[in-house]
């Protein structure tokens, strides 16, 4: 019984240490922050020092208890340059109290509700004939397309942001961040 009791514990230990080194395995480092699959969006996305922008926006815009919520969500973050090739002045004037309506519109532009890894995102490019429509959680449409091996993302207004980091695994969905802040019609 002591025997069977050690093997127990032994395995045990050794599927603990696999499973941590599963995850360390699937951590992708996104602004100099590792970003761990067993933490949510905001957990991961507020150590990205790409991010910080994308951050202040989502608190400004009381959206941190919706991407911290189980989702799960895809999400097109874009980065700190993303916003800043907007024209002058735009981010400010989104992160004004009184503009908050509009900035939720254009962040969850960004937000597509399930999982869509870069694989299935691929698949469905390729089963749509050379583009893929996604209906975001602000219920606009974004097209995906494919220009070599990188998917570019467009909007509505024909603005097109490329995926430059993909398949950042969260624990409520993945992240693909992207070059360009992608803007709906409206």
């Amino acid at each position: 019984m002591k025997s069977f009791r050690k093997f127990i514990s032994a395995f045990a230990l050794a599927s603990t240490l696999s499973l941590s080194a599963f995850a360390q395995d699937n951590t992708v480092m996104v602004g100099g922050a590792p970003m761990y699959p067993t933490k949510n969006i905001v957990q991961n996305a507020v150590n990205s020092k790409d991010h910080t922008t994308l951050v202040a926006a989502v608190k400004a815009a009381d959206l941190v208890g919706t991407l911290e919520s189980a989702g799960p969500f895809t999400v097109f973050a874009p980065t700190n340059k993303a916003f800043d090739k907007l024209p002058k002045g735009t981010v400010e004037t989104l992160l004004k109290p009184e503009n908050k309506s509009s900035l939720q519109g254009v962040l969850t532009y960004h937000v597509v509700p399930g999982r869509i890894g870069s694989t299935e995102l691929a698949k469905m490019i390729k089963d749509g004939n050379g583009k893929a429509t996604l209906k975001t959680a602000a219920g606009g449409t974004l097209t995906a397309s494919m220009d070599g091996k990188k998917v570019v993302i467009m909007d509505e207004k024909g603005g097109k942001s490329t995926v430059t980091v993909k398949d950042v695994n969260q624990s409520n969905g993945v992240i693909h961040v992207v070059d360009k802040v992608l803007l709906p019609n409206s």
